[in-house]
Parts: structure tokens; C-alpha cells; sequence
């Protein structure tokens, strides 16, 4: 009985959302200052610590950007954050328990900055809005917080949510009564949209685009309303036509991507990701808590990033057969030719080569009932394990060996052809 209830809680735990407990009341980690360089960077970029923030974030990349507003009313980018794990699959969060993040625009309070979390320090970000109940959409708790575990929430750690919590906490301080927060599948370029065109999302992320492409116009913080179960932006006219315009321009780059061959993908995660630069230094730890990133949890996802799955030109995937797999079956066999002797041993030597080409007929079969692109891809499920470097397997067939009968020549064999699969994922370093 005891052991159900302990599994029943564990899956409630699993399903759940970056809950904070206030586990660490009494701490001063909250008011630990801007660091030193930050301050400066704020400096070179005509920017003080008082100034208005707003955040947009981005799934695929793993990257946070906090912007800071300037004398002139216009935000400029501060600072680009890794972020060290984000949960789910590219797409909005519909339902409390699907471990996804969510996509959209949202409103972040004081009241909503937890300086007591159980994930060092957290802000919610409002999940769901005005826009997601709407649609039906339940859950909440969704955080942007320390550490390197996610559960539908953006994990930046402990270093990071320190100073991001710092530079929001000085903002409220000087009057700020609250910041947008923008959350996006991914940045919303000619490529990730070409890409990505047949996702059954495309609808709702090319909503999104239009609040994204009217902060790129204006670099102000977007007016967002909700109306027959869309976004509504730009009640200003004059935005509008802006906005349009680059809108225009944007879908001719796409379509000029598809016309140059840019194929449809559809990109799937063992369970979210991480930033490139994260991901070498994870490769190793999990289950542990560090002193800069916090707790860190389930590296074996995040080990070798998505995967990118062809589709074809209904949406659906795409079967291919390997380009390695087509080289070899356009290969023909090539009788082995046999030296003619000058000597009297001709005879003999015309009696072993029918027997050397059995052999390589023999040795070919056996090739057979092993095809090499299962010996090639046979470690493919490696790429999702713990190891971060998966081996490659090497097929390679013995030379045949014809038996010396002087004065007779060897008959020399051909190798079999060597397949080679990658060695490993090739990842960045941690950049700070």
C-alpha cells in the first residue's frame, strides 16, 4: 500500500508544474545586487539600472533576452542568457500536466516575484492569459527560475536567475508596475518559418510573429488583445502598415527558401532542450547540485539535441532511404579475375579459383543476413541515452586469401567497402 502511495506521488510530481514551496524563507538572495558587470554594460549602452525591462524568450534557441527601455522611450537589448533547460515539444501549453512550456505574451507583477522559491528565485510568468483561457487552456505555475530541471518552465540557473531577478527587482523598484514577457517557439526568421511551414502550429505561431514584428518595428512594448481566438495587435494605423509591410517582405524570403529547396521538418525532443553551450557541461552531471547551475536533472535528454525528421509536402514524414544505403546497392558485383600461369601449374591453379569465388560468394551472404545499415544505425539509440558520445560501429569484411601454388600468382581479393558512421555530437564550450 505504502509503495503505491509513494509511486502515485511521484507521478504527481512528474506531471506538475515548477511548483514553489517556499522552501527557503529567511534568505537575502534576492537582494544581492546587479553584478559589477552587468552595471557596466548597462553603462556602455546608455542604459541605468531604473530603466523599464522586458524579456522574450525562445524555445528552440534556449536563449532569454532582457531589454531595457531607454531616455527615448525605445527598448534595446541589454544582455542574451542561455537558458539551461526548457521542457516539452515546440507549441503552446494547453492542459495542467503536458510539461510544455508556453508560447505567448504575458504580464509578470511584483507579486508574482518569489524571492522564497525552491528553485533559488522565481517569477511567474502568467500562464495562462486572457488569450489562453479563451481557448480552454488550464494550468499555471509555470516559472522562469533557477536551477537545471524543468517541468514545463524555463530553468536559467541559480547564477542566472540571480541576476535576472536583480535587474527586475530595480526596475519595480523605480516605478515599474509590471514587464512583458514574450515567449516564442523559436525566432521568427525566414528559415525557422520555411522550415517549419507545415506544422499543424504554423497558424498560431504566424499570430505570434505579428506581435514580434510589431516590437521589431516600434522596439515598444506591444498593446496585445484578444479577439475571436486570436491575438490583436496595432490599433495604431500607421504600426499597422509597418508592420504589414515587413510582413510582405518576410513571406517573400520564405517562399524564395522553398523555391532554393529548404525542405519541412518537424523537430522532436526526448523532452526540451538545452542551450549549445550548456550541453558539453551536462554531458556528465545529473542528479547533483552545483554551486552556479543548481539542481540538474535528466542530462540523458538534452545529450544530443532534437530530432529532425523529414516531412513531405502534405505535412506527413517522409520515408527516405539512406543516401549510403542507395551507394552500396548501386554497387556490382566484379568476377575476380584469375592470372593466367605460364607455367604447367595452370591447371591446378584454374581449380582454385572457382573455389576462391565460392568463398567470396560465402563471405557475401553472410554479409547479407546482416545488412550493413543495420550494423551502421545500430547505435542510433545511443544518441538519446546517457552517453554523450555514442560509438560507431565499422563493418569490414576479411580479404580473401588464395592459397600460394607455385609458381602460380595469387589471385589478390578486393576488401569490402568500409561504412563509417559519425563518432559523436560535436558540441559548444559554456559560454558565460
Amino acid at each position: 500500500m505504502l509503495k503505491r502511495i509513494a509511486l502515485a506521488a511521484s507521478l504527481a510530481l512528474a506531471l506538475a508544474a515548477c511548483q514553489d514551496d517556499n522552501l527557503a524563507r529567511g534568505s537575502t538572495r534576492h537582494l544581492v545586487p546587479i553584478p559589477p558587470a552587468t552595471m557596466a554594460l548597462m553603462s556602455t549602452k546608455g542604459m541605468s539600472k531604473d530603466d523599464p525591462i522586458l524579456i522574450r524568450a525562445y524555445k528552440k534557441e534556449s536563449e532569454l533576452e532582457v531589454w531595457k527601455r531607454g531616455s527615448n522611450g525605445k527598448y534595446a537589448l541589454l544582455k542574451t542568457y542561455p537558458i539551461c533547460r526548457w521542457s516539452g515539444q515546440l507549441g503552446p501549453k494547453t492542459r495542467e500536466g503536458d510539461r510544455q512550456v508556453p508560447e505567448g505574451f504575458y504580464t509578470v507583477t511584483p507579486a508574482q516575484m518569489n524571492p522564497n522559491s525552491s528553485y533559488y528565485l522565481s517569477f511567474d510568468t502568467g500562464y495562462p492569459n486572457t488569450f489562453d483561457r479563451s481557448l480552454g487552456r488550464n494550468g499555471g505555475d509555470i516559472m522562469v527560475h533557477g536551477s537545471c530541471s524543468s517541468r514545463g518552465c524555463f530553468a536559467m540557473t541559480d547564477q542566472n536567475i540571480a541576476e535576472i531577478y536583480a535587474i527586475a527587482r530595480e526596475a519595480f523598484a523605480s516605478g515599474q508596475r509590471a514587464f512583458q514577457f514574450q515567449s516564442y517557439p523559436f525566432r521568427m526568421t525566414a528559415e525557422n518559418l520555411a522550415k517549419h511551414r507545415l506544422d499543424p502550429n504554423i497558424a498560431f505561431w504566424k499570430n505570434l510573429k505579428e506581435g514580434s514584428d510589431t516590437f521589431e518595428v516600434t522596439k515598444e512594448e506591444v498593446q496585445v488583445a484578444t479577439a475571436n481566438r486570436r491575438y490583436q495587435f496595432n490599433a495604431d494605423p500607421e504600426v499597422a502598415s509597418a508592420v504589414a509591410q515587413k510582413r510582405v517582405k518576410d513571406e517573400q524570403e520564405v517562399a524564395e527558401l522553398v523555391a532554393k529547396g529548404t525542405k519541412p521538418v518537424k523537430l522532436v525532443y526526448h523532452d526540451g532542450d538545452t542551450h549549445e553551450s550548456f550541453r558539453t557541461a551536462l554531458a556528465n552531471v545529473t542528479g547533483v547540485t552545483d554551486s552556479k547551475l543548481g539542481y540538474v536533472s535528466r542530462t540523458e535528454g538534452i545529450a544530443s539535441g532534437p530530432q529532425q525528421i523529414a516531412l513531405d509536402d502534405s505535412g506527413r514524414e517522409k520515408i527516405e532511404t539512406p543516401s549510403t544505403a542507395l551507394a552500396f546497392a548501386s554497387m556490382r558485383e566484379e568476377p575476380v579475375e584469375a592470372v593466367q600461369p605460364k607455367t604447367v601449374a595452370a591447371a591446378h591453379t584454374a581449380a582454385v579459383a572457382p573455389a576462391a569465388t565460392k568463398s567470396a560468394a560465402a563471405v557475401a551472404t553472410a554479409s547479407e543476413e546482416t545488412p550493413f545499415y543495420k550494423k551502421m544505425f545500430s547505435n542510433v539509440a545511443d544518441l538519446f541515452s546517457a552517453s554523450p558520445q555514442p560509438t560507431a560501429e565499422t563493418a569490414q569484411a576479411t580479404p580473401l586469401t588464395v592459397p600460394a601454388i607455385a609458381p602460380a600468382a595469387r589471385t589478390p581479393a578486393k576488401p569490402q567497402k568500409r561504412a563509417e558512421a559519425s563518432a559523436g555530437v560535436k558540441v559548444a564550450q559554456v559560454r558565460n
